[in-house]
């Protein structure tokens, strides 16, 4: 007699929903991806490594004497390479992960483009809570806040040179003296010949004369 006894269903949560087997597993399937970073060779990794060990990461890509200035880090982009929807990426400090303000603002949302998640160890910022979320929207605030101010300051001191007289723009590559003696060169001899007695390009020569390009003698 074939056995009748049936296999008790899982209960679900009527309070997490139809979906939350769906969520559960894409919870156990996401992954923390640490990052590390040191400028110099004369510093160790060490430090972050450990933290990011135990902060649960189960991979960690390290770049070794790479300045944060740079803008190309080969391990930092092997990392996002790596990164699956789900992801967080972890790094020790926030400087570790970006440049200034707004290239860290930039790099955290182009996580969040790729469905990934991020979480600063020192700092305590963890873009899957609400908390984490508004930390980085007020640094968003503040980074536009300083690209302004930085604009702003620009201008008005290029306005208050103007009224003081300063010229704006490079160097130039003649001095009055090296000008006025161009100009009696140029009477004798032609502006490519002159411009090599100067140092400067033929180019160079007329600009700096302020006038139009003046003859040139065949040949030149």
């Amino acid at each position: 007699m074939a056995d009748k006894r049936t296999i008790p269903r899982r209960k679900e949560n009527p309070r997490l929903g139809s979906s939350w087997l769906s969520e559960n597993a894409v919870q156990k399937s996401s992954r923390l991806i640490g990052y590390a970073r040191v400028s110099t060779t004369d510093q160790h990794l060490n430090l972050q490594q450990d933290a990011l060990a135990k902060a649960g990461c189960s991979r960690i890509y390290a770049d070794e004497g790479v300045s944060g200035a740079v803008s190309v880090r080969p391990q930092l982009t092997r990392a996002f390479s790596g990164l699956r929807a789900g992801d967080t990426l972890v790094v020790w400090r926030l400087d570790r992960l970006g440049r200034s303000l707004s290239h860290l603002i930039a790099t955290i949302d182009d996580l969040g483009r790729r469905g990934c998640h991020f979480k600063s160890i020192t700092e305590a910022i963890d873009t899957t809570t609400a908390g984490g979320t508004l930390i980085l929207h007020i640094m968003g605030a503040l980074a536009q806040f300083e690209r302004t101010l930085i604009v702003e300051r620009t201008r008005a001191g290029l306005t208050a040179a103007k009224r003081r007289g300063v010229r704006l723009g490079r160097k130039p590559s003649l001095n009055q003296e090296q000008i006025k003696h161009a100009r009696q060169l140029l009477e004798t001899e032609g502006g490519r010949a002159v411009a090599r007695t100067l140092g400067v390009s033929r180019s160079t020569l007329y600009a700096s004369l302020r006038g139009p390009l003046l003859p040139v003698k065949a040949g030149e």
